[in-house]
């Protein structure tokens, strides 16, 4: 009798014990869920702003490029692209901050951070930097606007685009090249549409035929042609005299944009009339 009271009273024991401990775990895991459920009220709806905000960046920044093209309709289309670029990017610049400011991360320390870190950015970033450096430039100076047929940075193209960083070109048989602009400032340059006119050098070999009556027909022939320009009139002169051949220097002026067109089709009349001469 003595054993079985001592075994109910450690049993009680136990028992009360383990009461204590469950009810100890449900306090726990109350706190533990009120602290999540006020942890979610604080957190969830700073998310939902950011996200509205982010989103509403975007839309501004459909916004403002619309604006921005709409408002520099009449301004050359290289400084009308460069602009509606830099608005697009203060933007989201603003946006980025604004969002920040919302999940409760202070700009100001942002701030602090990049700067201290200046430095370092500046040195992995310093070809970027001088890129950013020679679209300014290039804005500024103006060697070449959008539209304009040049030749640089070992590449050939029409400039569709003057970005902050890059210059966008498209070739003859329609392929876009993207030119990192500090590779267009920095070496030679050749615009081959922006004095608006341009001369094509001819060089014909007419063997030995007689000079006269030769650069007669050849400069009837670029007269005749729709496309040669009347002023500057176009030269037919000796370039060389060998003991076999006679060649001429034929030069007719046309559009800049026509230069291709001109040269092929000019040439192409030169050899047809000629070959139609000797079979006379």
């Amino acid at each position: 009798m003595i054993a079985i009271a001592k075994f109910q009273v450690i049993a009680q024991t136990f028992y009360s014990q383990l009461d204590t401990e469950r009810i100890q775990a449900l306090q726990v895991a109350q706190e533990l869920s009120k602290k999540f459920i006020e942890l979610g009220f604080d957190i969830v709806p700073k998310l939902l702003w950011a996200i509205g905000i982010l989103l509403m960046t975007r839309f501004a920044i459909g916004i403002a490029g619309r604006v921005t093209r709409r408002a520099l309709s009449r301004t050359e289309a290289t400084l009308r692209k460069f602009l509606v670029q830099a608005a697009e990017i203060t933007i989201l610049v603003v946006g980025v901050i604004a969002t920040l400011s919302q999940l409760g991360i202070q700009t100001t320390s942002v701030v602090a951070v990049v700067g201290a870190a200046g430095l370092a950015i500046g040195l992995a970033w310093q070809n970027t930097l001088s890129h950013f450096a020679a679209g300014v430039m290039l804005i500024s100076l103006r060697p070449f606007e959008v539209g304009d047929a040049i030749e640089g940075g070992d590449v050939k193209g029409v400039v569709d685009a003057i970005g902050i960083f890059s210059t966008t070109l498209v070739t003859d048989d329609h392929v876009k090249i993207i030119v990192p602009n500090n590779k267009l400032f920095d070496g030679t340059l050749k615009n081959t549409t922006a004095m608006g006119t341009r001369r094509v050098d001819l060089k014909i070999d007419i063997g030995d035929r007689p000079i006269r009556p030769t650069v007669t027909e050849l400069l009837e022939i670029v007269q005749s042609h729709p496309l040669v320009l009347d002023n500057p009139p176009p030269t037919c002169l000796v370039a060389e005299i060998t003991p076999d051949s006679t060649i001429l220097s034929l030069r007719p002026w046309c559009a800049s944009v026509a230069y291709e067109q001109v040269r092929s089709q000019i040439q192409e009349q030169i050899k047809e009339a000629m070959k139609a001469d000797k079979n006379q």
